[in-house]
């Protein structure tokens, strides 16, 4: 059973520093858990995407919501999948202050990440076009 889960949350440290360690987390042990997705970040605002197995998917946001990189965690969509859009990645990262801003205009009422004042399926809709434009960096 494949599940994708996607949340937003606010970064205590958006630090580049901050942001390297959380991917490179994402990136040791996400394989092994049969997890892929994307991050997108914007100053301190995560926008991110999770997919694979609905336990192992289940756990990893368990996992988010208690640690103490993120605060305002909040789901913004869960759904039953029968196959993944975000396979590529263990993790993929879009740096949203690169990115050009009217990708970001077309999905909200400022340029600018606020996925706290959009629907979900908003939210998914702008990772689908980040993916379709080729702005999700990183690697398998």
């Amino acid at each position: 059973m494949l599940v994708r889960l996607l949340y937003a949350s606010r970064a205590v440290d958006s630090s580049t520093e901050a942001i390297a360690s959380i991917l490179a987390h994402s990136r040791q042990y996400n394989p092994a858990l049969g997890i892929t997705g994307i991050l997108c970040y914007g100053g301190d605002v995560f926008l991110q995407a999770i997919e694979g197995g609905r336990m192992a998917v289940s756990e990893l946001y368990g996992h988010i919501q208690r640690d103490p990189r993120h605060k305002d965690v909040v789901l913004l969509d869960y759904e039953e999948i029968s196959e993944r859009r975000f396979g590529g990645w263990t993790m993929g990262t879009v740096n949203l202050l690169k990115l050009n801003h009217s990708i970001l205009l077309k999905y909200s009422e400022k340029a600018e990440l606020d996925p706290y004042a959009a629907s979900g399926k908003v939210s998914l809709a702008l990772l689908e076009e980040l993916m379709a434009t080729a702005s999700i960096i990183g690697r398998a």
